[in-house]
């Protein structure tokens, strides 16, 4: 009777023993789910400072280039035309045809003259293109489609145009080569001016199975007042940052909440960075963008 009463004992100490253990570990998961944090994107080193509403005609955009406060020149990729476009306004200002219909990727201005560049790497020069005499002629590279040119830009302080390939370029699939355009000779240099490493330390955050996908430029643009090189990645949704030497500089990551296909990109005079979208689930838009 004795040894029973103890087992009763033992019994009741047991259970009261897990029942405040369980209490407490319950009390404790439940405290931990209270106090944590809730997810946050850090990875955002920029920001939006202004969005602009691009209009339908504009859904494929796919080069912009600064012209003047609240002006910009875009061209889109199915039809031959230069839309200028006053941000401010809201309104197409001027619509100015230089061909038929094409797959044409790219815009830079050099004052009065603008260049156009078309997916299998023809570039259309027209001169003094806001004048009804502008003339217009065409500018030969050794690309093709297989290539998938997307960008070009003018370097005003070397005067010349720069262009790189999006896909396949002219040599190792290790390396994108951003090449050169004199416009005093207007002849394709074979001499690249600067060659990506694409299998840097400072790319691993993007390296591909495939090297050559790394990077596969949609734009570039020279940043008026440092000169660094900025080359805009809409696949890897990325932007790359180059010193006129090549040097890797830094390369952000853009969120594609954000940037839902990032083509274009171009710099006011006074270092203001802006970037195009085409039209995805949202309006085609541009947008001015601080980076951190």
């Amino acid at each position: 009777m004795k040894t029973s009463k103890t087992l009763n004992i033992v019994i009741v100490l047991i259970l009261f023993t897990c029942i405040t253990l369980f209490l407490k570990s319950s009390t404790r998961n439940t405290y931990k789910q209270n106090t944590e944090s809730p997810k946050t994107d850090t990875s955002k080193n920029y920001n939006i400072k202004n969005t602009s509403i691009l209009p339908d005609i504009l859904e494929e955009v796919s080069g912009i280039a600064w012209l003047s406060e609240n002006t910009f020149a875009c061209v889109q990729d199915e039809i031959g035309h230069i839309f200028i476009y006053d941000t401010q306004l809201n309104i197409i200002i001027n619509d100015i045809k230089f061909a038929g219909t094409g797959d044409y990727e790219d815009i830079t201005i050099n004052n009065y003259d603008a260049y156009i560049l078309r997916s299998d790497g023809l570039i259309y020069e027209i001169l003094d293109y806001n004048s009804k005499d502008r003339n217009i002629s065409k500018i030969k590279t050794p690309f093709t489609e297989k290539n998938n040119m997307e960008s070009l830009t003018f370097d005003k302080q070397n005067k010349r145009l720069l262009l790189t390939p999006k896909d396949k370029d002219l040599g190792k699939k290790r390396i994108k080569r951003i090449y050169q355009i004199p416009l005093q000779t207007k002849s394709f240099d074979t001499i690249p001016i600067i060659d990506i490493d694409l299998k840097s330390k400072k790319l691993e955050s993007s390296k591909s199975k495939k090297v050559e996908k790394t990077l596969r430029p949609s734009a570039i643009a020279v940043h008026p007042l440092t000169q660094d090189i900025y080359v805009l990645d809409s696949k890897n949704l990325q932007l790359l940052i180059l010193h006129s030497n090549g040097e890797i500089l830094k390369l952000y990551n853009l969120n594609k909440h954000d940037f839902a296909q990032p083509e274009g990109i171009t710099f006011s005079a006074d270092g203001h960075l802006f970037i195009s979208n085409e039209a995805n689930k949202n309006n085609a838009n541009i947008l001015e963008v601080e980076l951190k």
